[in-house]
Formats: C-alpha cells, structure tokens, sequence
C-alpha cells in the first residue's frame, strides 16, 4: 500500500475503488491530451460509433449514468462538430445520437493514442492482471444492489 494512503481509506471497497479510477482516470486523461479529449470523451465516442446511432437512454444505461450526466458529457463534443443528436425515425420521443465526419477523424485520432495508454497500462500490471480486473470490474457492474435496508 503506499505510504500516501489514510489507514481508513483501504477498509472501504468504495473509496479503494474510486482512488483507483481517479488514478487510472489521470493517467489516460495524460496520455490522451494530445488529442484535446479527456478519457471520457474518448470513451463515449467509441461506444457511439460502435452503437450504430445509439438512443440516448441505451448510451446512458450501458455507461451507468443518468441521462443529465450524458448529456453534460455530450455537451462539449457536439459544440466541437464531432457529434450530432437526432430524432428516431420511427419515435420522435428518442433521441438518438452519431458522429459527424469530423467524429470519425477525431476518434481515429484518439483511438491511436488510447492503445498506448492501454499497452503502457498493461506493460505496468500486466496483461493477465488487466484482463482479470476488468472480468471482476464487468461482475461489479452487473451485480444487484438492490438490498434491504440495513437495520
């Protein structure tokens, strides 16, 4: 454990789980400066793209997050030109989201410098240790945490 850690911090899974993310968050956020995106953005991007024009509640359940959260999220990469929103053909009620041409160029772009950060991380940890803590954090996400309330 390093010497920078408060004793409390490692008895909590969440605070153990959020140092880590705040870490590993930098780090990308680092490495993918070049490109003008921060890891999020890069992140919400790709799912995009590979979403095929996406629904805005689908990007917003996949990522965990509310719609609000997105759509702050959003705000910056379409005042960039690098996304845009629709209405679904077929439910006006739908928003619907892709990228622009200039998206494509863009996450060309960062994509190039993500496989760095993702070799440089695996390099560090190891690839087996990086496959198997994303298989635990893929659990984590999938769990159900709808509990009694603790008496």
């Amino acid at each position: 454990m390093p010497k920078d850690t408060l004793p409390g911090l490692t008895l909590c899974n969440n605070a153990m789980l959020r140092r880590a993310a705040r870490k590993l968050g930098q780090f990308y956020d680092d490495v993918l400066a070049p490109s003008g995106l921060k890891a999020t953005q890069q992140g919400l991007l790709y799912q995009i793209h590979i979403g095929g024009e996406p629904a805005m509640g689908a990007i917003a359940a996949s990522l965990i997050m509310d719609l609000s959260a997105l759509g702050h999220t959003l705000k910056p990469l379409i005042r960039d030109g690098y996304v845009e929103t629709f209405a679904d053909p077929d439910d006006r009620r739908i928003k619907r989201v892709r990228l622009t041409p200039r998206g494509l160029v863009k996450l060309d772009e960062v994509m190039k410098l993500w496989h760095i950060a993702q070799q440089r991380f695996e390099d560090v940890v190891g690839k087996d240790q990086a496959e198997k803590l994303r298989a635990v954090l893929g659990d984590i996400t999938a769990l159900d945490f709808d509990l009694p309330p603790a008496s």
